[in-house]
């Protein structure tokens, strides 16, 4: 039985996947550094931004220097900010998916973005209030693939009252991703996954249990009754 479904954020509600590749590029040029479009949807899409930037040191062959990359943090935060000031656009169908989806079930989402991020994009799209739990980049200490940041999810969706008293397990949840990471993240956590192929073609999302282009081919009573 599907009692709770988690989204991803950045590629799944919203195509920010672009404007965060661009960052990326600029933080690896502020070092003397390339990182070309393959490589960042390869090795660097489920990533939060400070894995990004420890990884561009690793594949660069450079000793971590933590406090330039607390600078390059800072500075990407800052900038993305002011970027989505008046907003990003759902992706089509989105929207319409969130607010079917939340008279039925609660939602959360698991998320390498900044919570302050995901919060001020969620109010202009008018979708905060249809989400009850959220997890973010300062909840996690280990990024996408690690499962860290959906079993968080799991165990703050226990503690929501509409639940009830029977413990939620991950097989009675729907996690929704864009990145192989991603859904390798989810599967370690016990959780099925569906994929849009908003950022990645069909053929990577191979590993998810339904694959589909976008929101709008997604039929939930066919997913929910899978679970059944």
């Amino acid at each position: 039985m599907l009692r709770a479904i988690i989204f991803d954020f950045d590629g799944v509600l919203v195509n920010s996947e672009p404007i965060i590749l661009d960052l990326t590029q600029q933080m690896a040029a502020q070092e003397g550094w390339t990182v070309t479009p393959e490589e960042y949807y390869r090795d660097y899409l489920a990533l939060d931004d400070r894995r990004i930037v420890e990884h561009l040191y690793q594949t660069h062959g450079r000793a971590l220097d933590s406090a330039r990359r607390d600078e390059l943090l800072a500075w990407k935060a800052r900038t993305y900010q002011e970027i989505i000031q008046q907003g990003l656009p759902a992706f089509p169908g989105a929207a319409e998916f969130v607010r079917e989806a939340a008279e039925r079930y609660p939602l959360a989402i698991a998320s390498g973005s900044l919570r302050s991020e995901i919060l001020h994009l969620l109010e202009l799209l008018e979708l905060r209030k249809a989400f009850k739990v959220l997890v973010t980049a300062e909840d996690c200490g280990r990024s996408k693939p690690d499962p860290e940041v959906f079993i968080k999810c799991l165990e703050s969706l226990r503690q929501l009252p509409e639940l009830g008293p029977r413990k939620l397990r991950g097989s009675e949840c729907l996690a929704i991703e864009d990145a192989p990471g991603g859904i390798i993240a989810a599967r370690q956590a016990g959780i099925p996954c569906l994929a849009l192929a908003h950022t990645r073609p069909a053929s990577e999302l191979r590993h998810a249990s339904w694959i589909f282009p976008g929101f709008r081919e997604v039929k939930l009573d066919h997913i929910a009754a899978e679970f059944r």
